[in-house]
C-alpha cells in the first residue's frame, strides 16, 4: 500500500488569529480551535488547513501531510528514507518522516 494523497497543509504563524481570519477570507471555514493558539481550517472535501503559532523567534514552517491509510501496511520500498518512523501523536494519529532524493522532508499521517 502507498499513500493516498494529500491529507493536509500544516502552516506555523506568528498570530492564529490573523492567520485564521486570512484562511476564512480565502473561503475556508474553522472546523475546530484549541486553546493553545491553533486550528484547522477545510474548504470543501479537499486537504484541510492546520495552524499552530510559533514563537516569535522561530520561522515558521508550512508541512505538507501525505494520507496513509493503515501505517501496519505502508510499504515505501528501497528508494525512501525514513527519518523517522511511526510515532503516535498527542492528537490521535500516528506520523512518520522521509525524505525525498533532494533533501525534502515530508509527513505521513495514519490513524492511530
Amino acid at each position: 500500500m502507498a499513500t493516498e494523497g494529500i491529507e493536509a497543509v500544516f502552516l506555523e504563524t506568528h498570530n492564529w488569529g490573523k492567520a485564521a481570519r486570512f484562511w476564512q477570507s480565502m473561503g475556508y471555514e474553522l472546523e475546530f480551535a484549541t486553546d493553545h493558539q491553533s486550528g484547522r481550517l477545510r474548504n470543501g472535501d479537499g486537504p484541510y488547513v492546520f495552524i499552530a503559532e510559533v514563537p516569535e523567534d522561530r520561522e515558521p514552517r508550512t508541512q505538507i501531510v501525505l494520507k496513509v491509510a493503515d501505517a501496519r501496511a505502508l510499504d515505501l520500498g528501497a528508494d525512501v528514507e525514513v527519518v523517522t518512523p511511526f510515532e503516535k501523536t498527542h492528537h490521535g494519529t500516528a506520523e512518520m518522516t522521509v525524505r525525498d532524493p533532494d533533501g525534502r522532508l515530508w509527513s505521513l499521517q495514519a490513524p492511530a
